[in-house]
């Protein structure tokens, strides 16, 4: 029997302004990379996340972003690597500090939007990141685009690497993400997204956007949080996944 980790960008709502529904999420998916801060959420939102992870016994992760609070973390920025570091170490240790609160552990660390695609390239940033992650907790995994050259830069630097797929976007032949400009780039249709991810899960290769198959080996599945119809989504996938014998459970 396989079995595969859920997980879902979650706290991030912030003060009067709702982005998403955590409470439905948290009973879907087995991993939650919730908000530091810095591309979303506030600390009461955050806690409030933390504790219903806690409650229903869903492992947490630490969402790091780039400063960017307008942009919601998805503009790229050229951060010098004393600060990119320090920024890490920050958010990871403000959500330690709050998960104690809510009766949690962090126990990942899972970068956000333009971060976490600059990194999977970049390895300047890439290493400042890891540096971070040593720094504040090295027993902390590392949640990485599945085949990015991050994978090996931070396994060669001793953290635990975590391969993540997305059910929702598209890919190319080569195994990698179609540009959000680009046509084909998100999938919208709840059951072939669970088709998908089935045949992720059981043969290790997704459709790509000209009907090729390309391999992927994941450990993880990001089902987003914040997109029209995402609950839905991760309801059909999940369910999909769970019918066909895969055992849904946590890599943390």
């Amino acid at each position: 029997m396989r079995s595969i980790d859920l997980n879902s960008d979650l706290g991030e709502s912030f003060g009067a302004w709702a982005m998403g529904d955590d409470a439905t999420m948290l009973g879907i998916v087995t991993s939650a990379n919730v908000a530091c801060g810095f591309h979303a959420g506030d600390p009461a939102g955050i806690l409030a996340t933390l504790k219903a992870a806690a409650a229903q016994g869903v492992s947490v992760g630490a969402h790091v972003a780039y400063p960017d609070l307008a942009g919601f973390g998805r503009r790229n920025m050229d951060v010098a690597s004393a600060d990119l570091v320090a920024d890490i170490v920050y958010q990871i240790g403000a959500l330690q500090g709050l998960a104690a609160a809510a009766g949690t552990t962090v126990r990942y660390v899972k970068p956000h939007g333009a971060l976490y695609n600059t990194i999977a390239q970049d390895a300047r940033q890439a290493r400042d990141v890891i540096t971070a992650i040593q720094a504040i907790d090295p027993s902390l995994a590392l949640v990485v685009l599945a085949g990015s050259p991050l994978a090996g830069w931070a396994e060669a630097a001793g953290l635990r690497v975590v391969a993540e797929a997305f059910a929702d976007r598209g890919y190319t032949p080569q195994g990698t993400l179609v540009s959000r400009r680009e046509p084909g780039a998100v999938l919208h249709d709840p059951e072939r997204v669970a088709r998908r991810m089935l045949r992720l899960v059981t043969e290790g290769v997704v459709e790509a956007v000209d009907g090729s198959l390309a391999r992927v080996r994941a450990d993880s599945i990001c089902v987003h949080g914040d997109s029209p119809g995402a609950v839905a989504m991760a309801v059909e996938v999940r369910r999909t996944l769970e019918q066909a014998g895969v055992t849904l459970r946590a890599f943390a």
